[in-house]
């Protein structure tokens, strides 16, 4: 069985609608959460003239190889709206392989672990949420390490939805 995690976001629609439907949808075609994360609230990164995103992790159990999950996962980003018109943009749903067991992929397709990972507070907050001791394997660190490394300026903070409930 592999393990992949997953990062979702979503800034458009209803997110928290958008994420867990995202999260319905990769339990029926990639495979079981393991567990997730307490959903982020943060500034955009790239393109920052657009609302705040929401975001969330998961860690995914699933008999699915590395280009499998992408197709999986891409085809529900289709499925749920997503319109990809502009990197960085808002978008209603995006997912992303952050890791894929302890490997290193360089596929003309995908890049694992993300590349971006170690520069992006949005994703390694949630990430450290649920697997502070993971070893990124490209780099031999930590995600709490790599949290507490990163450079990024931008503010994430933990969701409170209208009942002041976090999720």
């Amino acid at each position: 069985m592999n393990r992949v995690f997953l990062l979702l976001g979503a800034n458009l629609g209803n997110p928290v609608k958008q994420l867990a439907k995202a999260a319905g949808e990769i339990v029926l075609r990639v495979g079981k959460i393991e567990i997730h994360s307490a959903i982020y609230r943060s500034e955009a990164w790239g393109v920052t003239d657009q609302p705040m995103f929401l975001n969330q992790v998961l860690m995914v159990s699933t008999k699915l190889d590395a280009i499998d999950v992408l197709d999986s996962i891409q085809k529900i980003e289709h499925d749920l709206g997503r319109v990809r018109l502009t990197k960085w943009g808002a978008r209603v749903i995006d997912i992303d392989i952050l890791y894929f067991n302890e490997e290193n992929i360089n596929h003309e397709r995908l890049i694992v672990p993300h590349p971006y990972l170690p520069d992006r507070k949005f994703a390694l907050v949630p990430l450290q949420e649920i697997a502070p001791n993971f070893v990124h394997p490209g780099l031999g660190r930590t995600n709490t390490d790599l949290l507490e490394s990163c450079e990024d300026p931008l503010a994430v903070s933990l969701y409170i939805n209208e009942n002041d409930e976090t999720l």
